[in-house]
């Protein structure tokens, strides 16, 4: 029998086991193992090729890049609840409150400072929701901008280092989580500024919709207003140098910058007075049920991916790319992204990283795309996968912690702008790619073909031969 029909039977396969709702790494484990099965069974491949599964594994459980998974979890969940976030929100507030949309402006800052030193969306998501949502919707703003910039703001932590996202894609890509982060750097700075842009625009359109606050609400003693923000803006700096500065000097290794974060964070919670036994044991249980979720995905998705390439799925997926045209690095990134914005529908960032990712750089790296870039580019694209109505996480978050006058609806349909906001990145990457590259290395590329030696004027050109009765080694002497 032919064995090219298994590669797309278990591709049809694996659609048909998502949109079950059954949980995905025992899926995705049991469709791989059963597919083994099956291929030993026609002969596709000998039975000893499974025996590579084990080694696999273990090279996941000891793989010590995925250490810094706990370490920046917990480190944004310490964060979460030791309130820095509402500290940093009342300064900006204040500093930015006077201008129309200044709570807007306020939020983004604060998630974007918060991405920096969390990592995780849930973190941000909640921490901003439960402060900036009561404030921004008692003085009069649009429910549905509210909840939008609130949630964008959130999931700008999955761009911005040190996030949890890029360790995975790196890791999945084999390429150094300093570079993914640092390459990381010029798309978080420009999401922002889209967002702040965005707020910029509607204030001027729609300036009922996001008045500014009241005079009274705002301090009137400047030196106290730069106190306050000082005091909420230095620590975080600081805790953002422990983490990214040691990284990008290489100073640290992201598991060793991971547990530094963590130690800063507990030191932050005390200054801040937010630190006892209760948060600390809640952190720790939700960091455990994340990592315990992370690795059994990725074990998961490790037995689907090497039974697929043994069957060959990897070249089934680049013919099926040539098929649709997109042979060529621009055609097959715009069809990536299309992919990837379709499976956010259904799969959170974590699946689609695993699951997708192996299955698409070796194509990637066949057509000379930066990897970097690649990631990069696939990293802003599954942001996406916390704003999709009705299934995104960011909204879920969203609706736990709104009051019940928001609707739903509101919720999903504030969500839209920024989600088409999100996707206008992803076009600005796939063509202008130096956003990415940089601040990278660039390889040397000189053409040795094209160097010139040029002798002392003393010497010729072309140096003289030896006579034919002269002892070579006599020549080389005199030379």
């Amino acid at each position: 029998m032919n064995h090219e029909w298994m590669a797309p039977a278990m591709f049809i396969a694996l659609i048909v086991f998502l949109l079950t709702g059954l949980p995905v790494a025992f899926s995705l484990a049991a469709l791989g193992l059963a597919s083994g099965m099956i291929a030993i069974e026609f002969g596709f491949f000998p039975a000893q090729f499974m025996a590579n599964l084990p080694y696999r594994v273990f090279g996941i459980l000891s793989n010590e890049l995925l250490l810094s998974i706990p370490f920046f979890t917990l480190m944004g969940a310490i964060l979460e609840r030791s309130g820095l976030a509402a500290n940093l929100l009342h300064g900006f507030a204040r500093l930015c409150g006077g201008l129309p949309g200044g709570l807007a402006y306020a939020v983004i800052l604060v998630g974007a400072i918060l991405g920096a030193i969390t990592g995780t969306v849930a973190a941000s998501v909640i921490a901003i929701g439960v402060i900036a949502l009561p404030i921004m919707l008692r003085h009069g703003y649009s429910p549905r901008l509210a909840t939008g910039v609130v949630a964008a703001s959130g999931t700008i932590t999955q761009v911005i280092p040190p996030s949890l996202v890029l360790i995975v894609l790196a890791d999945q890509l084999g390429k150094s989580v300093g570079d993914m982060y640092l390459g990381a750097i010029g798309p978080s700075i420009a999401q922002v500024l889209i967002f702040l842009g965005f707020v910029l625009a509607m204030s001027i359109i729609r300036p009922q919709s996001m008045p500014p606050l009241p005079k009274e609400e705002r301090l009137s003693n400047g030196w106290t207003l730069w106190k306050d923000i000082v005091f909420a803006i230095v620590p975080s700096l600081v805790l953002i140098f422990m983490v990214l500065g040691t990284i990008f000097m290489g100073l640290a290794t992201p598991t060793e910058a991971g547990a530094m974060g963590v130690v800063g964070a507990l030191l932050l919670a005390f200054i801040h007075g937010g630190f006892n036994l209760h948060m600390l044991w809640e952190g720790m249980v939700s960091t455990m049920r994340i990592t315990v979720m992370v690795i059994f995905i990725l074990i998961g998705a490790t037995v689907f991916t090497l039974v697929f390439q043994g069957v060959d799925g990897g070249k089934w997926i680049e013919h099926l790319f040539m098929a649709v045209g997109a042979d060529d690095p621009v055609s097959f990134l715009i069809v990536v992204n299309l992919l990837i914005f379709g499976l956010a529908f259904f799969l959170d960032f974590f699946e689609i990283a695993f699951i997708v990712i192996p299955l698409l750089a070796p194509i990637a790296k066949d057509m000379g795309i930066d990897l970097i870039w690649f990631g990069i580019l696939i990293c802003v694209n599954m942001q996406t996968s916390f704003m999709h109505p009705p299934f995104g996480f960011a909204l879920f978050y969203l609706r736990g912690i709104a009051p019940p006058s928001i609707k739903s609806s509101d919720i999903y349909l504030g969500a839209i702008p920024w989600l088409g906001l999100q996707l206008l990145l992803v076009g600005i990457l796939i063509f202008y790619p130096e956003l990415v590259t940089g601040l990278l290395d660039k390889p040397i590329t000189q053409d040795v073909q094209g160097i010139e030696i040029k002798l002392d004027d003393t010497e010729s050109a072309q140096p003289a031969k030896p006579a034919p009765s002269e002892d070579p080694a006599d020549y080389f002497k005199r030379k």
